[in-house]
């Protein structure tokens, strides 16, 4: 993990809360700005004010606003051109889904993914979502209810690839997506932004995201590396390997992957002796499994496992997301799991700023309040 400078962290994390504030206010018409300045004398002031004003005419102002029509390439590597900016959008996959909310687009949504009232996400933020007419999932498609939505832009999963042919047919857009790891979310996030005329607010997220991961690079600097088994939703005998999303975020987190040695993209299955062998000082459940902490605890297999002798089995909370995936929110995942795996080193009070923080800022709730 790369190690940066604490004065880069902190000039960075101050830099994505002044955009994002600066965002919001400009959003609502009420972004006042106050220029301060102190002269000992008349007499300087107005010797400064020439060098002042050349200043000011040198300063150029970034725009981030996109010209229609655009062409981009999603991530089956398909060039989709869009000829104005689209004021109907479904989106058939929660991950972008919750994208499209940080990025302020809720409003211009007219159709969402099945099972939309099972994620609290929305319920919290946009709760309007849930109404909108659902168009299925990955495995069961609504191809037909989308067309009848008569969206400008579908955002689907790359296993759509079939239904976006079709879409495509009848002159509708289709962006194919593929947020397989936090590298690809933020693709994904370029893609969908630059397709939606919302530039500056996902630099104002990935701005955000930076930051955090700057904090914990410089947290985990001296930090000693601790052995993490990751426990998957399936079952307790799932884990995570190398090339997954979650191997990254415990890395983010100063710890060590025990499935590490695995070199795969997706879950695998493992067993009580192999944990053993690793012999894990934390496990890590995900989110959004059916088995819980007492489980893994009184669970006989792992009576000798150093994580069970010394209490240390958590969950990962899923009050409003399941972070140990790459949503907008997957960074607060390492940030919680480094709060859990070096407590002396990010403190459970700063990682709830961290949490409340992003929430207030993408996503308009107190996440403490819910």
């Amino acid at each position: 993990m790369k190690k940066r400078v604490l004065g880069l962290m902190l000039a960075s994390l101050m830099l994505a809360t002044t955009a994002c504030t600066s965002v919001e206010n400009n959003e609502e018409g009420n972004g006042n700005e106050i220029t301060e300045q102190t002269v000992d004398n008349q007499q300087d002031d107005e010797q400064s004010a020439p060098e002042e004003e050349e200043d000011t005419e040198n300063e150029e102002t970034v725009d981030y606003s996109v010209t229609y029509p655009v062409t981009i390439v999603d991530q089956a590597g398909r060039e989709i051109t869009i000829t104005e900016e689209p004021a109907k959008i479904v989106s058939g996959y929660y991950i972008s889904s919750s994208l499209l909310i940080a990025l302020d687009l809720d409003s211009k949504m007219v159709g969402i993914e099945a099972k939309a009232d099972k994620r609290p996400i929305y319920s919290l933020s946009a709760p309007e979502l849930i109404e909108l007419p659902n168009v299925g999932s990955a495995k069961n498609f609504d191809l037909e209810g989308c067309i009848a939505l008569e969206p400008d832009l579908v955002i689907l999963p790359l296993k759509l690839k079939e239904s976006a042919a079709s879409l495509e047919e009848l002159g509708i857009n289709v962006i194919l997506v593929n947020p397989e790891n936090q590298e690809l979310f933020l693709e994904m996030a370029d893609i969908i932004a630059t397709a939606t005329n919302t530039v500056e607010r996902k630099n104002c997220l990935v701005d955000y995201i930076n930051a955090q991961d700057a904090m914990l690079d410089a947290a985990m600097t001296n930090a000693e590396a601790v052995k993490v088994y990751l426990a998957g939703n399936s079952g307790l005998l799932s884990t995570a390997c190398n090339g997954m999303y979650q191997s990254d975020m415990i890395d983010n987190a100063g710890g060590v992957n025990v499935a590490g040695e695995i070199d795969d993209t997706y879950w695998v299955e493992t067993d009580y002796e192999q944990i053993l062998a690793w012999n894990p000082e934390y496990i890590i459940i995900a989110a959004e499994a059916d088995y819980d902490v007492e489980d893994v605890i009184n669970d006989e297999n792992l009576a000798m496992c150093d994580a069970v002798v010394n209490g240390n089995v958590y969950k990962f909370p899923s009050k409003a997301e399941a972070w140990d995936s790459p949503v907008p929110s997957g960074i607060l995942g390492s940030v919680w799991l480094g709060s859990i795996i070096h407590s002396d080193l990010i403190s459970a009070e700063q990682c709830d700023s961290v949490i409340e923080e992003f929430y207030e800022t993408f996503y308009d709730f107190k996440y403490s309040e819910n």
